[in-house]
């Protein structure tokens, strides 16, 4: 690495994900000494703008890692399984975005926020995790009241957007209101198992034999590996919702000590880059919803009560910008830790 200045590539350059990263690299305006940009083959040959210059997107083919301090990897678990390993072993510190290595015990599953302990050293492994986009901020919020209460059991209802499943998921649910709105007997469905417009599809990812979802199973896992919490009982239904962006979650949690509604919005309140909302009354400044969100980096939360028959019980709502916060911010801010830190 030159000067702290890394030199960067991104694979999966021309995703949801991999276009948010390159937007908030432009934003943070994070000195770059390099830049490659990978896609699979049928993107190879896009040009994509960065900082006033044109890059050329490269088929993943003709990758060198040995010239790569960081590589961010976004193009999916199958990518990310082939791929991985090597970019590490050519010297590449990777952050990777997928489902290929969260449960691997020789890789660290960081939020910053939670436990960015973890990047005090470089991971054997050469890895590091990014986590699911609906776990991130869920973690995020549970930590602080984890640490006061000592939270024993998390019931999570997730609103997840058409985002989720990637620009296609964007454009099928666009097509798909567009055709009901223009009343054309065929429905849309794309990648969603049912047609999402004006609609509720209470199905993300593949079904499990237990029932769960894996979508339902990475909060699971997740949220216990994030926390350093093995014993946390922890449940999950995962919805996807007919929102362009931006995910929703309804919390329920049961803490070892009471709960103190008050408390809990000043421990909240004192978490970083999280806005609490004051539930003083309905509209944008009572609650947070995903599509009105002063600050897409923040993770929003509001309707925190406590259980007027059960005071170690509350619920809470928490919004937050999945292609952001839930996913390339996060792995940014890993990459800005690490360079700090001098491992990668």
């Amino acid at each position: 690495m030159t000067a702290a200045a890394p030199r960067i590539c991104i694979v999966g350059a021309t995703g949801a994900v991999g276009t948010t990263l390159l937007t908030l690299l432009e934003e943070r305006d994070l000195a770059i000494a390099e830049l490659e940009l990978f896609a699979s083959a049928r993107s190879a040959g896009r040009e994509l703008r960065f900082r006033g210059a044109a890059y050329e997107v490269r088929d993943l083919e003709h990758a060198d890692f040995s010239r790569t301090d960081i590589a961010f990897f976004s193009a999916g678990t199958a990518i990310s399984r082939l791929w991985a390993r090597k970019a590490a072993a050519q010297g590449a510190l990777v952050i990777d975005n997928t489902n290929a290595f969260r449960s691997d015990a020789e890789v660290p599953l960081v939020v910053p926020q939670v436990n960015g302990d973890l990047l005090a050293q470089r991971p054997a492994s050469g890895i590091i995790a990014n986590p699911n986009c609906s776990t991130i901020p869920i973690a995020r919020l549970l930590a602080p009241l984890d640490r006061a209460f000592r939270v024993e059991k998390l019931i999570v209802s997730t609103y997840q957007a058409a985002s989720g499943a990637g620009l296609s998921g964007q454009a099928d649910l666009r097509e798909d209101a567009r055709g009901v709105l223009a009343g054309e007997a065929r429905a849309h469905a794309g990648r969603f198992p049912v047609p999402l417009a004006f609609n509720v599809v209470p199905s993300i990812d593949v079904l499990l034999d237990s029932g769960f979802t894996l979508e339902e199973q990475k909060m699971v896992q997740e949220s216990r590996k994030i926390l350093r919490r093995a014993d946390l009982r922890v449940s999950a239904t995962a919805v996807r919702v007919p929102v362009l962006n931006g995910h929703a979650a309804a919390v329920y949690l049961e803490s070892e000590r009471p709960l103190d509604a008050a408390r809990m919005r000043a421990l909240l309140g004192d978490a970083p880059e999280l806005r609490v909302y004051d539930d003083g009354g309905a509209g944008e400044d009572g609650y947070p919803t995903p599509r009105f969100l002063d600050n897409r980096d923040f993770v929003h939360v509001g309707r925190i009560r406590v259980h007027p028959e059960q005071d170690n019980a509350a619920w809470l709502w928490v919004c937050s910008d999945n292609l952001r916060v839930g996913a390339a911010l996060n792995a940014l801010q890993i990459a800005t830790a690490a360079i700090a830190r001098d491992i990668c």
